[in-house]
């Protein structure tokens, strides 16, 4: 399946799996396509975008807190016992040489130092090849907000790491909770593989990306507990709050996609 162009010389729509980004189908959707236009109208494109990414930032900030002091009430400081041992159990069971290398590999490529490099990468070789900042701007965000995430949540569940005995190099210092990895991870691989599916034209390649992108999150989070570096409940939250992030991203960014085709639109 490929997307045509409307005309010999306008460019191919923006879709994903044959959906137009910048149409909406649900009530709220076009309420929310319609204020950001407002507001775009009022100040800029780029402003509505900034207020739309703050305004997804609070929402899912707020829905994140709201899910730590529940996980909080229940878990204790001990963790949930019938999901976190056994997963870690599990864990220590499939390590081997090999699969230790490869756990420490992912834990260093999208640790402190090589996550924000991976972003700015890609950021950066997404927009030299759009010829626009906005790809760049919003992996950054992605990138960021994860980030403000991830230290919100150790700050306010100070949550013991598993036993030193039973976890493998890398080791971690700080608290366990949330997996920094698995929300930066779940966050960034999320919106980077929506804005390459932008650009694919055959549905093959919409798949493979998606696919890819799924591998990715699932093989971050899985490594974690794999080398006793989290529970798995860190691990769960990481990739619930992460792909909650990466939704604010992507809607903020079908709205911006809207308000320029609605402004200035396609002939």
């Amino acid at each position: 399946m490929t997307n045509e162009p409307d005309d010999a010389t306008s460019p191919p729509a923006p879709t994903t799996f044959g959906h137009d980004v910048r149409t909406w189908r649900s009530r709220s959707g076009k309420r929310l396509a319609h204020a950001h236009r407002r507001v775009a109208e009022r100040t800029s494109a780029r402003t509505a975008s900034v207020l739309g990414l703050v305004v997804g930032g609070v929402v899912v900030a707020t829905s994140t807190a709201g899910a730590i002091a529940v996980y909080d009430d229940v878990t204790g400081r001990s963790g949930v016992q019938r999901l976190d041992r056994p997963a870690l159990r599990l864990g220590k069971r499939l390590r081997s040489p090999a699969v230790n290398t490869a756990a420490g590999g992912i834990a260093y490529g999208f640790g402190p130092v090589g996550m924000p490099l991976l972003t700015l990468a890609t950021g950066t070789a997404l927009s030299v090849r759009a010829r626009k900042v906005t790809p760049f701007a919003f992996v950054a965000a992605a990138g960021g907000g994860s980030l403000l995430m991830t230290l919100l949540g150790k700050r306010v569940v100070h949550r013991n790491r598993p036993p030193r005995r039973d976890a493998t190099p890398p080791y971690e210092h700080s608290p366990s909770f949330p997996s920094g990895h698995t929300i930066n991870a779940a966050s960034v691989a999320a919106v980077v593989a929506y804005l390459l599916v932008l650009q694919q034209r055959r549905r093959g390649g919409e798949v493979a990306v998606t696919a890819g992108a799924g591998a990715t999150i699932a093989a971050v989070g899985a490594s974690r507990v794999l080398l006793g570096a989290h529970w798995f409940t860190d691990v769960v939250m990481g990739w619930t709050s992460g792909l909650g992030w990466a939704a604010a991203v992507i809607t903020t960014h079908r709205l911006h996609l809207a308000t320029k085709h609605a402004v200035t639109p396609e002939r």
